[in-house]
C-alpha cells in the first residue's frame, strides 16, 4: 500500500494497513490488518486487553497509530504523505476528517446539562453551522428512528441507561456519517435494556450504514455481521463468516475464547 488516498471507486471503506500502537513499553497493537467494505457490518470480539478498543480509536484517530497506514473512506487518517514519510495533520484537519465518522462508547457521554434534543443538534449547529431550525428538524427525525421523540425535553438524568444509548447513537447519526463505530455499546446497560439498543443498530445495518461493532454480543454478530473478528495479543487471529466463526472457528485460541462465551 502506497497511494496517500485511496481511488473513490474503491468499496473498501476502512483499510488498515500493519497498524501497531505502543503506550510507552507496552505493545497493544502488534501489527492489524483490516478491510472493511462499503456497507458492510464488521463485528470484532476477543478478550479484554486484546485490543480492540484501542484499534477502533485509531480508526478515527482519536488514537495515534505509531507505525503502519490507516484509510477511512479513502483518505489517509490523521498524516499527509511525502515521499513515503508520513506529517501529521493539524487539529482542524484531522476534526475535518472525524465528520464523516460517528462513535458511540460504552458510557453514553451525553451532555447533561443539555436536552435530548439539544444534545442531538449541538455538533450540526457547532461544527457543521447548520442552521439551527434544520439542524431540530433532522434530530426529531432520527430521535422518532430511534423511538425516543416523545423525549425529545427530556434530560439525561430522567433517562434510563438504554435510552441514554439511543440518544448516542441519534446524535453521532446527526453528522450523516458514512461510518459508525460503536465500542461495546450495550455493556454499560442492564441486560433487559440491551435490545433496545441492539434493534436500533441493526436497523441501522440493514438500511446499508458501514459499521464497525466491538461487541460481546455473540448473537448480533451471528445476526447481522457481514464478518467476524476476532483479536488476540493485538493481532488479528481470525476472520471469516460469523457463522463459520463462531460455529466450526480454525484456530485453537479462538476455539478456547468462544468455549468460555458461547
Amino acid at each position: 500500500m502506497v497511494a496517500e488516498n485511496i481511488p473513490e471507486a474503491d468499496d473498501r471503506m476502512v483499510v488498515a494497513d500493519n497498524i501497531h500502537k505502543h503506550y510507552g513499553r507496552l505493545h497493544v497493537l502488534r501489527g492489524v490488518d483490516l478491510e472493511v467494505r462499503r456497507g458492510e457490518v464488521c463485528c470484532v470480539i476477543g478478550p479484554s486487553g486484546s485490543g480492540k478498543s484501542t484499534f477502533l480509536r485509531c480508526v478515527n484517530h482519536l488514537e495515534k497509530i505509531s507505525a503502519g497506514r490507516l484509510w477511512v473512506n479513502g483518505q489517509l487518517m490523521g498524516y499527509r504523505e511525502k515521499n513515503g514519510r508520513l506529517y501529521e495533520l493539524r487539529e482542524s484537519e484531522v476534526a475535518a476528517q472525524r465528520r464523516d465518522i460517528g462513535m458511540v462508547f460504552q458510557r453514553f457521554n451525553l451532555f447533561p446539562h443539555m436536552s435530548v434534543l439539544a444534545n442531538v443538534t449541538e455538533a450540526p449547529v457547532q461544527v457543521k453551522r447548520m442552521p439551527r431550525a434544520e439542524a431540530r428538524e433532522i434530530a426529531m427525525g432520527l430521535l422518532e428512528r430511534v423511538g425516543l421523540a416523545d423525549k425529545a425535553g427530556a434530560y439525561p438524568e430522567q433517562l434510563s441507561g438504554g435510552q441514554q444509548q439511543r440518544v448516542a447513537i441519534a446524535r453521532a447519526l446527526a453528522m450523516n456519517p458514512s461510518l459508525m463505530l460503536f465500542d461495546e455499546p450495550t455493556s454499560a446497560l442492564d441486560p433487559e435494556l440491551v435490545g433496545e439498543v441492539l434493534d436500533v443498530m441493526r436497523d441501522l445495518a440493514e438500511g446499508g450504514m458501514t459499521m464497525i461493532v466491538v461487541t460481546h454480543e455473540m448473537g448480533f454478530a451471528r445476526e447481522v455481521g457481514d464478518t467476524l473478528v476476532f483479536m488476540d495479543g493485538g493481532v488479528v487471529v481470525e476472520r471469516g463468516a460469523p457463522r463459520d466463526v463462531l460455529d466450526s472457528p480454525q484456530h485453537e485460541r479462538t476455539r478456547a475464547f468462544l468455549s468460555k462465551v458461547l
